[in-house]
């Protein structure tokens, strides 16, 4: 399951963590976002080799304002603490997959 993430927790979990971390830009009350959290979700739980965490845009956006975050779903992927990829939008699964083997 994917871990939620918070302005709060963000440097320990995402900028030091061990593992490439995953992070889904998401809202509630977003259609394409709600497409794609399945995906994410599977992404979790098929790839322990990296953390897949959740941003909530409405109760984060000091998180969204800082990775200029204009549109969602947004995808950011995060290696060694730097963010190497995006993805804007609905993908299949093996456009992440693809993204997270980097």
């Amino acid at each position: 399951m994917p871990i939620v993430i918070t302005a709060d927790n963000f440097k320990n979990e995402v900028l030091e963590s061990d593992k490439p971390v995953l992070i889904d830009f998401w809202a509630s009350w977003c259609g394409p976002c709600r497409m794609l959290s399945p995906v994410v979700d599977e992404i979790a739980s098929e790839h322990p080799e990296v953390k897949v965490g959740k941003v909530n845009v409405d109760e984060q956006p000091e998180l969204a304002s800082q990775f200029g975050i204009m549109s969602i779903p947004t995808l950011l992927f995060f290696k060694n603490g730097k963010n190497i990829d995006v993805s804007v939008g609905v993908v299949p699964k093996t456009s992440i997959e693809k993204m997270i083997s980097q």
